[in-house]
């Protein structure tokens, strides 16, 4: 979609837009600001997140705050697993009065999709994201409906462990660019989340809408502008690269998560109110976007080996470049 020069702003105006966007969700999500911000930084490069972590740690309240300020569309779907893919996608239904058939749209075509619990349904259902993620697009019956601009999925996870869950597809995974965890909070900020329910009196959070589609559509457009050195690109690949060679690793990063880190790093760096790459920016995004894409091999499954530390143990072992000095 081609921006008007209206919708068009300067890095500088997005950093500060995505710094006031921060200070909002704070307000609703307590404590979280660096997972925050990475999930920010995706949004910014046109990406979508998975949040992967225990029940009751904000997940969900994070993806709502974030449609709300953000000036987004906003629906949810309850990922279970009886949900049919036509659930989401939408369908044709029989129109009585004129005998012929309308397409009736699924929670799909919104600004934002909140997938909730996505690993409770099964891989049929969750393929059906598959097009959508990576086209903007769905197909019903041979027919192409195109999504809203912008369109990002927010996918929520509890850990495999529990029973009842199904496995992400490998596909199905790399489509998001990133998977962000939260973790559980400090006492203080435990503390703080609950005296700040008792003085609002009420479940919800009042939060500003800081801007709109047009205004994300212009962020994200700012970030295509952000610089990057070729030995910055370059280092990207190695990291992606060297994944593949760990000897903990049955298959490693696919060519993107090359691309990922490049791109999140841009959104990152947009966020820290710079219009090039460091290779902090890099490392800052790098757990979140190579980790989900590994699979260690299965004799070491009950160990402690895991594509995050697979990804730790690969920006130890491959070298940084030079700071970048830019004025």
């Amino acid at each position: 979609m081609t921006l008007s020069p209206a919708d068009r702003i300067s890095v500088s105006d997005a950093s500060e837009l995505s710094r006031e966007v921060l200070d909002e969700v704070e307000k609703a999500v307590v404590g979280k600001r660096r997972p925050l911000t990475l999930v920010l930084a995706c949004v910014l490069a046109k990406g979508h997140v998975l949040l992967e972590d225990f029940p009751g740690l904000g997940k969900t309240l994070a993806a709502r705050s974030l449609a709300r300020v953000l000036g987004l569309d906003f629906a949810r779907v309850q990922f279970t697993p009886d949900l049919l893919p036509a659930d989401i996608t939408g369908s044709f239904l029989y129109n009585q009065k004129d005998g012929s058939f309308e397409f009736r749209r699924g929670p799909l075509f919104t600004g934002l999709l909140l997938a909730d619990e996505i690993n409770r349904t099964p891989p049929k259902t969750q393929s059906a994201l598959l097009e959508a993620m990576q086209e903007h697009q769905v197909t019903v019956e041979g027919e192409t409906f195109p999504l809203h601009d912008p369109f990002h999925v927010l996918a929520t996870a509890n850990p495999i462990e529990y029973e009842g869950t199904y496995p992400l597809p490998e596909a199905q995974l790399d489509r998001f660019l990133m998977r962000v965890s939260f973790g559980y909070p400090s006492s203080d900020e435990e503390y703080d989340v609950v005296q700040r329910r008792l003085a609002r009196q009420q479940e919800e959070v009042d939060l500003e809408q800081v801007t709109d589609a047009a205004g994300l559509r212009g962020m994200q457009a700012a970030v295509e502008t952000v610089t990057l050195d070729d030995t910055v690109a370059r280092y990207c690949v190695e990291l992606a690269t060297a994944t593949r060679d760990h000897k903990d690793v049955l298959t490693g990063s696919s060519p993107r998560g090359s691309l990922g880190l490049a791109l999140a790093a841009r959104g990152f760096a947009v966020v820290r109110g710079r219009d090039y790459v460091i290779p902090e920016d890099v490392k800052a995004v790098a757990r979140a976007v190579l980790s989900h894409r590994i699979t260690v091999k299965p004799e070491l499954w009950m160990t402690q080996a895991s594509g995050p530390r697979v990804v730790d143990a690969v920006l130890a072992q491959v070298p940084t470049p030079r700071a970048l000095e830019q004025s």
